[in-house]
C-alpha cells in the first residue's frame, strides 16, 4: 500500500473490564503505515458498568442495552473529535467493536451488541463493525483481534510477546519476518488467550472490599498466595488446549478461592493471571526477549514484578516504548476498519486458529436508509 492509500479512521473499544470506552483517532494504510492523532479514555458510569456485568453470558437480544452502548460510543466519537479539532467530514471510517457479551466459538457463537448501522447514521460516518462472526462462522476463535496491529507497533529486537491484560489477558507473538503488508504475515505470529487478566481480580475485590479493581497490586502484595487453591484452578481443562484459542470473561470463577482472605484471594487470583500466563509462554515458537504489556494490568506493579520473575526476560509497560497502553486496542479496531475497506485479512490460522484467512467485518454506511 502506498501514501494514496492512507486513511484516517476512529477506533472505539469497551472491553471486558467493562469500565469504559476507549476512542482513538489514527491514520494507516492498514499495512506497515500508522501514526496516532489523539485518544480518550470515557468511562461508564456504575449503573451502566452493573448493567452491562448483568447480562454477560446470555445472548440476548437487549435491545435498549445496545441502544444506549450505540448512544454512548457517539457521543465519544464527538468528544473525541472535539477535542482533537477534526470535523467528522475528515473521518474516513469508524471502527466499532460492541461490547462482547457472550463468547463461545467452540459451538460457534460470539455475541457483541451495539448497532454499527445505526452508529454510522447517527455520525454520518461510514462504520465497520462485527468483526469477529465472520471468523467465528469458518471455525476460528473471533479473538484475539490486534495481532495484526500488534506487529505494525512492533521493534525490531525480535521474538518480542505483546501481552494485554484486560479483563481476560492475552499474548501476541511477533516474529522476526512479521510484515503487516506482506501476504505470509501470519507465518509470523502466533496469538491466543492465556487465561484470566483483571477480571477475577476485579470481581473479588469488588465482592470483599466494594472498590472496581486492586490498585497497584496493594492488596494482593499484603496476602499469601494459597497454592493448594491455586492448583484447583490451574486444573482447568483450557490449559490443556492447544493454541490458537480463546475465552469468555465468564469462563472462570472466584468460586475456588471463596474461603480465602480478603488479602491472600487477591494474592492468589493475581498468581493465577501470572502462572496462566507463564505457562503460556512454553507454547511459542521460541523464547520472546522481551514482554510488552497493555490493558489496565500494565498498571498493577504487582502483577508486573512476578510476571519479570516468572517470565525471566524484561516486562515493561507498552510506554517504554513510547506506545499508548490505553489506546492500543482502540487503535487497533480503527486500523482493522481500514485493512476491511481494502479487503485485506483481519485474521488467520495462527491468530484465531481459521482455516485460511479471513477479511471479517460489516460495513454501516452513513448515507444508508
Amino acid at each position: 500500500m502506498g501514501s494514496s492509500d492512507q486513511k484516517v479512521a476512529v477506533g472505539l473499544m469497551s472491553g471486558t473490564s467493562m469500565d469504559g470506552i476507549d476512542a482513538a483517532l489514527i491514520q494507516t494504510d492498514g499495512g506497515t503505515n500508522f501514526s496516532a492523532i489523539a485518544a480518550m479514555s470515557v468511562p461508564y458510569h456504575p449503573e451502566f458498568r452493573a448493567s452491562l456485568r448483568a447480562v454477560l453470558g446470555d445472548t440476548g437480544p437487549f435491545p435498549e442495552l445496545s441502544d444506549e452502548l450505540t448512544n454512548r460510543h457517539a457521543d465519544a466519537v464527538w468528544a473525541l473529535l472535539e477535542e482533537a479539532g477534526v470535523p467528522a467530514v475528515d473521518i474516513d471510517v469508524v471502527g466499532f467493536h460492541g461490547h462482547t457479551i457472550f463468547h463461545d466459538p467452540g459451538h460457534g457463537r460470539t455475541v457483541q451488541i451495539g448497532d454499527g448501522d445505526r452508529l454510522a447514521r447517527d455520525l454520518g460516518i461510514d462504520v465497520v463493525y462485527d468483526f469477529r462472526s465472520a471468523d467465528v462462522a469458518a471455525g476460528g476463535q473471533g479473538a484475539p483481534l490486534a495481532p495484526l496491529f500488534h506487529a505494525v507497533l512492533a521493534p525490531e529486537h525480535r521474538p518480542l510477546c505483546f501481552l494485554n491484560i484486560g479483563g481476560v489477558a492475552n499474548l501476541t507473538w511477533v516474529g522476526p519476518g512479521a510484515d503487516p503488508a506482506g501476504d505470509d504475515i501470519f507465518d509470523h505470529l502466533l496469538a491466543f488467550d492465556t487465561g484470566p487478566g483483571n477480571a477475577l481480580i476485579d470481581d473479588w475485590l469488588q465482592h470483599h472490599t466494594g472498590h472496581l479493581f486492586d490498585e497497584d497490586g496493594v492488596l494482593a502484595a499484603s496476602g499469601t498466595v494459597d497454592g493448594e487453591v491455586l492448583s484447583a484452578l490451574l486444573e482447568h481443562p483450557y490449559f490443556e488446549t492447544p493454541p490458537p484459542k480463546s475465552l469468555d470473561r465468564t469462563d472462570f470463577s472466584t468460586e475456588p478461592a471463596s474461603r480465602l482472605s480478603a488479602a491472600d484471594g487477591a494474592a492468589t487470583l493475581s498468581m493465577f493471571t501470572v502462572e496462566a500466563i507463564r505457562r503460556s509462554a512454553e507454547l511459542l515458537p521460541d523464547p520472546p526477549r522481551q514482554w510488552l504489556v497493555t490493558g489496565g494490568g500494565r498498571k498493577n506493579s504487582f502483577l508486573l514484578g512476578q510476571l519479570q520473575g516468572a517470565l525471566g526476560v524484561p516486562v515493561r509497560p507498552t510506554e517504554a516504548l513510547g506506545i499508548d497502553g490505553d489506546a492500543l486496542e482502540s487503535q487497533a479496531f480503527g486500523y482493522l476498519a481500514v485493512r476491511h475497506l481494502a479487503g485485506r485479512p483481519l485474521s488467520g490460522p495462527t491468530t484465531t486458529g481459521v482455516l485460511s484467512p479471513q477479511t471479517g467485518g460489516r460495513r454501516g454506511n452513513a448515507r444508508a436508509g
